[in-house]
């Protein structure tokens, strides 16, 4: 849905997946300086809300997805994952449940998707899932000393006034290079219909270790065991000398061999141009890569040998 922050002085659209709100409100780099100061705010109304509620709504969304549910306290936000039978990243959501219903936000054009799988594993469960993008936006505000970093369920129709409210408005090209930099992925962005959580740094922000059974939780407890990820998320440091980003899904090169592909990218105010990238898990950390020609170093966000994050410092 498009925003209607898109009428902000100096907003100008994104674009792909992230057209329906601002790129920028006329500077991206200053922008990034501004939301590490703790202010602002970032429109993501574009992303898909979803709500489920009912009495067996934690026990429930427990037995289906990676996170441990059960006993979850209103107010604690969490991340969860939907995996496939072989353990296969299907959805990616993150929410928080005020005492009556969860209220989660995924990927935009992910929901209905999402709001159809669970339908189908109700069963007798006491439930119900519904879409909720056309009346509830979502917003994030940076961290500061008192806070962590919050997401904000907005009423669609207030979302000018929170907006008035909680500037200066931030765009989406400088909430994507503090992402990237944090070494985040997005699901479909930095993936593809292979990944596995433990490739991606999902071990313990999105998948827990210590709960029950649920869809795909032999792969997941088989790799982490074992250790050694078919592969991992890296941090690539582009060559700033071109004025350009490379293409998602563009080939990431050791000499002339493919060893994995680029996601998201974007120009960091500090670091330069920077990107997510997967690839082979036996790429030497030292080793030189390239993308569509560009040089790129990297910098280690998975762990190759267990398949933990490894958070970036910043």
């Amino acid at each position: 849905m498009t925003s209607p922050l898109l009428h902000l002085p100096g907003a100008v659209g994104g674009d792909g997946i992230d057209a329906p709100v601002a790129a920028h409100y006329g500077s991206f780099n200053g922008e990034q300086r501004v939301l590490e100061t703790g202010q602002g705010f970032v429109d993501l109304s574009h992303r898909d809300v979803i709500r489920v509620s009912g009495v067996d709504r934690l026990t429930w969304l427990h037995s289906l997805t990676t996170q441990f549910f059960e006993g979850l306290a209103p107010g604690v936000w969490t991340q969860s994952l939907i995996l496939s039978p072989n353990g296969h990243v299907e959805h990616a959501f993150a929410g928080v449940d005020d005492g009556e219903a969860f209220v989660a936000h995924t990927e935009p054009g992910a929901g209905q998707a999402l709001v159809d799988f669970l339908d189908r594993m109700r069963f007798m469960m006491r439930v119900e899932v519904s879409l909720e993008t056309p009346a509830t936006a979502v917003a994030w505000r940076p961290p500061t000393s008192e806070r962590a970093a919050t997401y904000d369920f907005v009423p669609r129709d207030r979302l000018e006034s929170y907006a008035e409210a909680a500037g200066p408005a931030a765009g989406m090209w400088a909430f994507e290079a503090l992402r990237i930099a944090r070494g985040e992925p997005r699901l479909g962005l930095d993936t593809d219909h292979r990944s596995i959580p433990n490739e991606l740094g999902w071990i313990g922000p999105a998948v827990h270790l210590e709960k029950g059974c649920y869809r795909g939780q032999e792969t997941v407890a088989r790799v982490h065991t074992l250790g050694r990820p078919p592969r991992r998320l890296t941090l690539l440091h582009l060559d700033g000398s071109e004025n350009r980003l490379p293409v998602r899904g563009s080939d990431v090169l050791v000499g002339e061999k493919s060893v994995g592909f680029v996601g998201t990218s974007a120009r960091h105010h500090e670091l330069g141009p920077i990107a997510l990238a997967l690839v082979k898990r036996n790429v030497p950390i030292d080793a030189v890569l390239t993308v569509e020609n560009m040089p790129a170093a990297q910098e280690i966000i998975v762990d190759p040998e267990v398949g933990l994050h490894v958070r970036p410092q910043r």
